[in-house]
């Protein structure tokens, strides 16, 4: 693969999501490596000026907060990471906010656990709030809430939930930033015939074994295996995922002007890969009856508003699955629906616009989203 087309999955993506570890942000003493966090966001920002939406999943928290309360390392007692972790957010919030503001950009703070993924109104609430801030112009910065997730601190690491946020957000590519180029044949720190594989089809178990078992530097917890497993997420979610060195100045721009990495290439878009679910999803909660007019609009790619819905059916809930019936009775698409069944009905044939009297609040812009809906 050409360097230019492995570095088009950065510029041409829509969406990115950037992982960065706690030994890029923090040095050994944890000190905030200030001068490399403002030159990431020039690069952010640049970025942003071309139309890219940036996602930031960013350790650092717990080697932030170490120091302030006097741990000389790593605490090795969980509620000690967790006291770390409490006050290093804090330290991490207001670094980002001093860097980006040089920009005139609006960062937030979300702080995830394993549970808001795997807990369906959760994980839509956290998308749509990301999706706002996103469309808005903000730069979501996104760290595990280590304060009460326990099982991540003692065994969890960021390069997965970057992945996995970066299927919620539907990115079009997720880049690791590590203090190494990339995936190699071996160990370069042993190996002085190591190899850097610059581009992953297909994660094999020859990929895997590439992986060792080499550990990180020490500040964080993560490692190339987990970058492999984090890859094997995104790639399922038609995501692709680089591996990035990350200690130069401005790693990103470095990267799109030529330096080396390793590129999982996904083989389908992250749409495609939802459309596909979507498609195969078997157990429809409910069903809405459609006019012809929008019948017509869904055929032309549209969303589908309220106005268009003549009876609802069912007792679904925001993020069910629903059959989509034409003015014959008969289904031809189902999709995911944006509201609730009793929220649904009062908004049936009604305008978008007047949700908020309607319901008391504003929600999604469509009743289904096109992105949430395939027809048959």
């Amino acid at each position: 693969m050409s360097a230019a087309l492995q570095t088009s999955v950065i510029t041409d993506a829509k969406r990115l999501v950037i992982k960065i570890g706690s030994s890029l942000l923090v040095n050994a003493e944890g000190s905030l490596r200030s001068d490399w966090l403002e030159g990431l966001a020039d690069d952010i920002a640049a970025l942003n000026g071309a139309g890219t939406q940036v996602v930031l999943v960013s350790s650092g928290a717990i080697a932030l907060g170490r120091e302030a309360l006097g741990y000389t390392g790593r605490p090795s007692r969980l509620e000690g990471a967790q006291a770390a972790a409490s006050v290093g957010q804090i330290r991490l919030a207001q670094a980002y906010q001093s860097v980006f503001e040089k920009h005139g950009s609006v960062v937030a703070q979300i702080l995830l656990t394993l549970g808001d993924m795997e807990d369906r109104p959760r994980y839509l609430n956290a998308r749509n709030t990301l999706d706002e801030l996103l469309q808005r112009g903000a730069i979501p910065v996104i760290n595990e809430n280590d304060t009460v997730a326990t099982s991540e601190i003692r065994f969890g690491d960021n390069d997965r939930l970057a992945a996995r946020v970066a299927q919620m957000v539907s990115a079009d590519t997720l880049i690791l930033l590590s203090d190494i180029d990339g995936l190699y044949s071996a160990d370069p720190r042993t190996n002085t015939d190591a190899e850097l594989i610059t581009s992953v089809e297909t994660i094999t178990a020859d990929i895997e074994a590439m992986a060792g078992k080499a550990a990180s530097s020490g500040i964080g917890s993560g490692g190339m295996i987990t970058k492999i497993e984090a890859a094997k997420i995104a790639l399922a979610g038609g995501c692709s995922m680089a591996i990035v060195n990350g200690t130069h100045t401005n790693p990103i721009n470095r990267t799109i002007a030529g330096a080396s990495f390793t590129l999982f290439k996904a083989s389908t878009s992250p749409l495609a890969v939802r459309k596909s679910w979507i498609r195969g999803l078997m157990a429809p909660q409910g069903a809405l009856h459609i006019d012809g007019g929008a019948v017509a609009a869904l055929e032309r790619d549209a969303s589908l508003l309220p106005a268009g819905v003549v009876k609802t059916d069912g007792n679904f809930k925001r993020g069910d699955l629903v059959s989509l019936l034409n003015p014959a009775g008969a289904i031809f698409g189902q999709g995911i629906v944006s509201y609730s069944f009793a929220d649904t009905a009062k908004l049936q044939g009604k305008n978008m616009r007047d949700a908020r009297a309607l319901l008391g609040y504003s929600g999604r812009s469509a009743l289904v989203h096109r992105d949430d809906l395939v027809l048959f």
